[in-house]
């Protein structure tokens, strides 16, 4: 047996200066993909990486593989043409709230909904950061922004809404500071078969500095977040002393021995479950909640470039045509020949 090619991190580096601002949280999501890609052991001649536009769409010059730099919203599209076209590449997508809600959501739903076999990392920073801070599909009601000067009057997308409802097979959602988990999420995206969606917390230091500081500050992260791993009790705090039950039809936060409820009560997650009713209900949590982290939904389903496959496959197993000629002169077929001339010169 030939001994297995272990790739290292450094195997998906290309030679391309970072181009990021100093401090944006794109950074430790580019180093947490590499390391993905090299836990999961594909030959970096073996990945695309498509983008549309936006800071994070940037993200295929900084790999050593195939990639391409495609335009505004048209990532998810363009991505699926790739996959199916040649399934047996790893292809990923790399997008922004902006890039991949606003004018790419129509294509992001049908990508989804379809469960073409991609890995879209969707970064949300609740902003535009490439055209300098416009507010964005996800930036919430009342946000003032350059597009804003005196709030926003909607309300925002929330991805995993989005992606679920959709119907969506994989969704997870992570935070650009913690690189572990992030890595661990991105390999499961990857390992996935149908369309898998990461949305990644990230922060925007130039036009919307500290958005998610609420939630990813080492001082109220064990309060405020949960991290989900499937067959696990979902448990949070400092302590790992507060818990998620099941209050009638609502979720609800408590605190394990008061009110009368104990461990036995807590929810344990289940992220196989194809009832999306209870990953809806997570990937929605917030507010007096904590806001879920980690693999929400990762069930199977029939996926799109394996179904085209398989069906040119049987087409073409049944169907004796093998040319474009004989194609064409398949079915009624006439032959014109040419007339005598009987003119006169």
């Amino acid at each position: 047996m030939e001994d297995m090619i272990k790739f290292q991190a450094k195997d998906y580096k290309s030679d391309q200066h970072v181009r990021w601002c100093p401090g944006c949280g794109d950074h430790a999501v580019l180093n947490c993909i590499h390391k993905a890609m090299a836990q999961i052991g594909v030959d970096p001649k073996d990945i695309a990486v498509i983008s549309g536009i936006g800071c994070s769409s940037r993200l295929p010059y900084y790999m050593n593989s195939y990639g391409f730099h495609t335009i505004h919203g048209r990532a998810a599209a363009i991505a699926t043409g790739v996959k199916t076209a040649r399934p047996d590449l790893s292809v990923w997508v790399m997008t922004g709230d902006g890039d991949c809600l606003a004018i790419g959501g129509n294509h992001f739903i049908h990508a989804v909904r379809r469960n073409v076999d991609l890995n879209i990392a969707l970064f949300n920073n609740k902003i535009y950061g490439l055209t300098k801070g416009q507010y964005s599909p996800t930036s919430d009601r009342g946000k003032v922004s350059k597009s804003s000067p005196y709030g926003t009057v909607e309300d925002p997308f929330i991805p995993a809404e989005l992606a679920l409802g959709a119907r969506g097979t994989f969704f997870a959602r992570t935070i650009d500071v913690d690189l572990k988990n992030t890595t661990d999420v991105m390999e499961a995206a990857a390992r996935h078969k149908g369309a898998s969606v990461v949305e990644v917390l990230v922060n925007c230091v130039i036009f919307n500095d500290g958005i998610h500081k609420q939630i990813v500050d080492k001082e109220y992260r064990p309060e405020r977040t949960i991290f989900l791993r499937h067959g696990e009790k979902m448990l949070f705090g400092k302590e790992n002393e507060k818990g998620i039950v099941l209050d009638g039809l609502k979720l609800k936060a408590v605190t394990i021995g008061e009110g009368g409820y104990t461990l036995e009560d807590v929810l344990v997650h289940d992220a196989n479950e194809q009832d999306p009713t209870l990953h809806m209900m997570l990937g929605m949590m917030g507010g007096d909640l904590p806001v879920a982290l980690g693999v929400i939904r990762d069930v199977e389903a029939p996926v799109y470039d394996q179904e085209v496959e398989k069906q040119i496959a049987d087409v073409q197993a049944k169907n004796p045509t093998r040319t474009l000629k004989e194609l064409l002169m398949q079915g009624e077929v006439w032959e014109v020949k040419a007339r005598p001339c009987d003119c006169k010169d």
